[in-house]
């Protein structure tokens, strides 16, 4: 038996490198390969895949949307997120969009055909300190979700939020994400009253802060 993967990355020499690594598994096979958000899903839809590894950060949308788009239009299609930020940063919204297990870059070579199989074998791939938060997050949470107000930003605005505790100003962020100084200012706007900020020097001191403990509120 083998196990179809698609791959979902925008940087082609990151695609060659993970499906050679995929290919020398007997039982895997990279059935499919797509650059943006919207080419994969409609890739998944023909081939049908058992697992996709989707990169965190797509030019057109967060690959955190298109993971939630598989969960709910194919739940069988398991899915690993593929990315550059540190795990401690993304793990909670990667688990909520219905992501199976998330490796950084920097790993792929070491880890990537074990987190395959952990997911495959109906496991989570995180690691175990980032659980382990999840599992003390969840067990002192008393009102849900709205109890922890990041969880309120959307995918884009999480990362215009996240790109900014990292130090990048308004045309960094920009750049990074492929859209216009209007539109960041534009989320900004948005996260603004989700967090209860009242300037732009608020907002960017909370981004810092929550960089340095994402387990805060």
């Amino acid at each position: 038996m083998s196990y179809k993967i698609l791959l979902v990355e925008d940087h082609p020499i990151v695609r060659e490198g993970v499906t050679m690594l995929i290919e020398k598994e007997i039982d895997l096979v990279v059935c499919g390969e797509a650059e943006d958000a919207p080419e994969a899903f409609s890739l998944a839809l023909k081939v049908k895949p058992d697992l996709m590894i989707v990169d965190l950060d797509l030019a057109s949308s967060s690959g955190l949307d298109l993971v939630q788009q598989i969960r709910e239009s194919q739940p069988e299609t398991k899915t690993l997120i593929l990315s550059m930020h540190e795990e401690r940063i993304y793990a909670e919204r990667a688990l909520h969009a219905g992501a199976s297990g998330y490796l950084m870059k920097n790993e792929v070579s070491r880890k990537i055909i074990s987190a395959i199989r952990t997911i495959l074998d109906g496991r989570l791939a995180f690691s175990d300190e980032v659980k382990d938060r999840l599992l003390m997050q969840r067990m002192t949470k008393k009102t849900g979700r709205d109890s922890y107000p990041i969880e309120r930003l959307s995918n884009r605005e999480f990362q215009v939020f996240q790109l900014t505790g990292n130090g990048l100003n308004v045309k960094q962020i920009a750049e990074n994400l492929g859209v216009s100084d209007k539109t960041v200012y534009k989320h900004i706007e948005r996260i603004k009253p989700k967090l209860n900020l009242h300037s732009i020097q608020e907002f960017r001191q909370r981004a810092v802060l929550w960089v340095a403990d994402p387990g805060s509120k």
